[in-house]
């Protein structure tokens, strides 16, 4: 079995030693993947049990065109997310184009001019600087009177609970908590810590809608942040939720008049939920949620992979290699942009789509820097799919994640570190 295994990845152009090295960290992963499958099938039976209770059926899969009305398809898939995350309304939709049009929706349908906006666990993502107005863009939230401020996590990555308290004033309206790393070399957040900074803004102001940016961290744990106090989640189906078969749209759950307000931002006042064609999508939005528990275990075990192979070689990882997980991106500080653009070659070089690509910084929108990104993928931009990307900057941190099958995220980091060697980039 072994020595077939190895002709292969020797088929595909892996040296013998790397491959070696890379099966030896392998081997040692077993208890931690283990323990990965457990709260897996916690999170297959919740999908499970959600989608039975709301009766889906086949005839929910035919789709709507036009304006959508009476698409039960599409409504049966909102209650089915409001039951995966323990949340009174859902919106899941192929119109909301991304994660950062789905947090965007729900902080332009819930924030009104003098309102400010309370991000707490410091800047959020790159693609939301415009949005907030940090960069000047026509319509952001500060062209339309919104104002933000920021408290910064401690250089422990804890919330800072003092400077919390200071920042929330009157005007406090929204306060926003990403949960991802993004290109911060941070720790992710749990949904436990998530819940106790969630207790103790409500202490203060119980008005203040506490919501929180889920992106990559749906189905890592057995609970997530709406089972903590958030009112509000957001993300993308082409991250973990979809399960690699949505091939576009997001998700809003939360609050019911949250999710509404959201709603008619999305569409218009007015008429918010009721219009919006499922365009055919029902079923892949379906299927892919529930594959997505499988999928996202995948993608955890070849995160906890990427951390091993690379801090044995004494690159620092966040998370490092022992630590719990609560998302699924693994970084990676290279220290140069060789090994930054070695290192997304690799993954393009595994990739069973546009394999034979070679990826390059470029000018990408909402960025101020470049960005490097890798991906040969089914849905075009999938992020659950195997995929790195990494802003050409200090400390040259590269961001690996997805992998729809463990043996695919495997694959593609042992092959980054055939770039490597191939590029004499690292010392063995």
């Amino acid at each position: 079995m072994n020595t077939l295994l190895k002709d292969y990845y020797t088929s595909l152009h892996i040296d013998e030693r790397v491959f070696d090295y890379c099966q030896k960290i392998e081997d040692s992963l077993k208890d931690r993947f283990a323990a990965i499958d457990a709260i897996c099938e916690i999170n297959q039976m919740k999908v499970i049990k959600a989608m039975q209770d709301n009766r889906l059926a086949e005839a929910h899969f035919a789709g709507s065109s036009g304006y959508g009305y009476t698409d039960d398809g599409r409504d049966a898939l909102e209650r089915i997310y409001a039951d995966v995350f323990h949340t009174e309304d859902a919106l899941v939709r192929s119109q909301i184009t991304c994660g950062t049009h789905a947090i965007c929706t729900a902080l332009f349908g819930n924030l009104r001019p003098r309102d400010e906006l309370l991000a707490i666990s410091g800047k959020p993502y790159d693609t939301m600087d415009e949005i907030i107005g940090l960069r000047p863009s026509p319509g952001s939230l500060a062209e339309y009177g919104v104002t933000y401020a920021q408290v910064d996590l401690t250089p422990e990555g804890e919330f800072d609970f003092e400077g919390i308290r200071n920042a929330i004033n009157e005007h406090t309206k929204l306060v926003e908590i990403q949960r991802s790393k993004g290109y911060a070399v941070r720790p992710t957040l749990s949904c436990e810590k998530i819940g106790e900074v969630i207790t103790f803004v409500k202490s203060i102001r119980p008005d203040i809608i506490c919501m929180v940016d889920n992106c990559y961290g749906e189905f890592v744990q057995d609970k997530e942040p709406t089972d903590y106090g958030a009112d509000l989640i957001a993300g993308s189906l082409i991250k973990n939720p979809g399960g690699g078969l949505a091939p576009i749209g997001g998700y809003i759950c939360g609050k019911k008049e949250y999710v509404e307000n959201a709603a008619y931002r999305l569409t218009t006042p007015g008429l918010g939920k009721e219009v919006g064609a499922s365009l055919n999508n029902t079923k892949a939005f379906t299927q892919g949620l529930f594959m997505a528990p499988s999928v996202t275990a995948s993608a955890l075990k070849g995160a906890i992979f990427a951390a091993n192979v690379y801090e044995n070689l004494g690159f620092k990882t966040v998370p490092n290699k022992t630590e719990d997980r609560f998302d699924i991106i693994q970084a990676v500080e290279l220290q140069t942009p060789e090994r930054v653009v070695a290192f997304c070659e690799g993954i393009q070089a595994a990739a069973p789509v546009d394999s034979y690509v070679k990826p390059v910084p470029w000018d990408m929108p909402g960025y101020d820097s470049p960005v490097i990104m890798a991906a040969g993928a089914f849905v075009s931009g999938s992020s659950i799919e195997l995929s790195a990307d990494a802003p050409m900057r200090e400390p040259y941190a590269v961001y690996f994640q997805g992998g729809l099958t463990y043996q695919h995220a495997k694959f593609g980091i042992v092959m980054t570190l055939q770039k490597m060697v191939e590029n004499n980039l690292i010392v063995w």
